[in-house]
């Protein structure tokens, strides 16, 4: 099988997958840590810089300029999730978003009340509901099954049947390529009276997303895991966010979503962003079957359109992967269950340390990640934190699978040569 054509034509609006590194042409597998960019997104930043630079809501041209880019690029994100504009909260990363969303929900809790956080999330998602164990909160941990890198569904309910005040959750685990079931688990939660908060991050560029579908309180992701720039978006459900009261400095807005946008925000971040999500759907109107003229339409196509050829790099990994003897896959190892993961495969291979194997790659023009990933209870829990941790190969839709081969071929010549 070789690779579709349209994502030959794609590639090259990405500036950096042509560019040559130490006399190679770099095979950037390092997806999962963030994405390349197109043209159209360095252009855009760079004209809001020289045409919209300036602060919000002034008596002049430019900064009038300035509300409307915020405008655009809340209507961008809401298209992108499935919500409204009013919906949608800006900051300069999920990070710092998820510690801002949880400082606001402390406000509401009271001692000995309980959040439930998982062992597959990264720790973004976790870290910032730990630090409300400061003000009395208790926090349960779900774990996940070793064998497939699965959520444990049965430890969740045991959990929700202490009625928790919120479930933090990942959509797509950024460690072993997981997507949960999430619809399942906000069903479960909000039964049992919890909010859920969704870290959308690893899903983005794999998934097509709906908040409405899925029904969450809160869903955040990060612009330049999908094609953007260092952007952090929040979906807030109106009512949620309501119900919530940020820190904030006191001339600020009260009314979400800018109450919960501290500061001046990256204005040219948010021009990239627009132009990432634009991107998106333009591969769904010149390469998919859009139902409608609508942007969150095309968005729709392009994503079944990325899944279609991710299964197949995914398909040629995963079956490369298995012929190397003393290699480890962790996670879910067969395409049978494709519809449970994206094409993140980490491993680890027998007496070899992870960053071994990176640099060696790195040193063929391969670029892929290694050790925790900030998933640290990821690794912990499979034993091998203190090893190390994993090497983690992160596809995304402008590989080929020829760039698999490589990889796959590279890999093997390195074991090898270390025999």
């Amino acid at each position: 099988m070789a690779t579709a054509k349209w994502v030959w034509e794609i590639r090259r609006e990405f500036p950096a997958l042509g560019q040559e590194i130490e006399g190679k042409i770099p095979v950037f597998l390092d997806g999962p840590g963030g994405s390349q960019v197109p043209q159209r997104v360095i252009e855009a930043m760079a004209r809001a810089m020289a045409e919209a630079n300036a602060n919000t809501h002034g008596a002049f041209p430019i900064s009038r300029r300035v509300d409307a880019l915020i405008a655009r690029a809340r209507q961008a994100a809401a298209d992108l999730v499935g919500a409204s504009p009013e919906e949608i909260v800006f900051g300069p990363n999920m990070t710092t978003l998820t510690f801002q969303i949880s400082r606001a929900i402390a406000r509401r809790l009271r001692p000995g009340d309980t959040i439930v956080v998982t062992r597959m999330d990264h720790d973004a998602n976790v870290a910032p509901w730990l630090a409300l164990e400061e003000q009395g909160a208790i926090i349960r941990w779900i774990d996940f099954h070793p064998e497939d890198g699965t959520l444990d569904m049965e430890g969740l309910a045991q959990a929700l049947s202490e009625r928790p005040r919120l479930v933090a959750v990942g959509y797509a685990s950024n460690a072993l390529g997981t997507v949960n079931p999430v619809r399942r688990i906000v069903e479960m939660a909000h039964a049992a009276g919890a909010w859920v908060y969704v870290d959308a991050v690893h899903a983005a560029p794999h998934l097509f997303i709906d908040v409405q579908e899925l029904d969450c309180d809160f869903l955040v992701c990060s612009a330049y895991k999908f094609f953007g720039p260092h952007v952090g978006v929040l979906y807030g459900r109106k009512d949620r966010l309501m119900a919530i009261r940020p820190y904030k400095v006191r001339p600020a807005p009260d009314h979400p979503p800018e109450a919960f946008e501290t500061g001046t925000q990256n204005h040219e971040g948010l021009a990239g962003l627009i132009a990432a999500i634009e991107y998106l759907a333009d591969i769904g109107c010149r390469f998919g079957s859009p139902a409608d003229p609508s942007r969150r339409a095309a968005i729709r196509a392009a994503m079944e359109k990325i899944r279609e050829h991710e299964r197949a790099l995914c398909t040629r990994l995963l079956e490369g992967l298995e012929e190397i003897p003393n290699l480890t896959i962790y996670g879910i190892r067969t395409m049978a269950r494709w519809a449970e993961r994206v094409p993140t495969v980490s491993f680890r291979v027998r007496n070899r340390h992870p960053r071994e194997i990176a640099e060696a790659l790195g040193q063929e023009g391969i670029y892929v990640w290694d050790g925790n990933f900030y998933a640290l209870g990821v690794t912990e829990r499979l034993g091998v934190e203190g090893q190390g941790g994993l090497v983690r190969v992160g596809a995304l839709h402008y590989n080929t699978l020829e760039e698999i081969d490589r990889f796959l071929e590279a890999l093997r010549r390195i074991i090898a040569h270390r025999r």
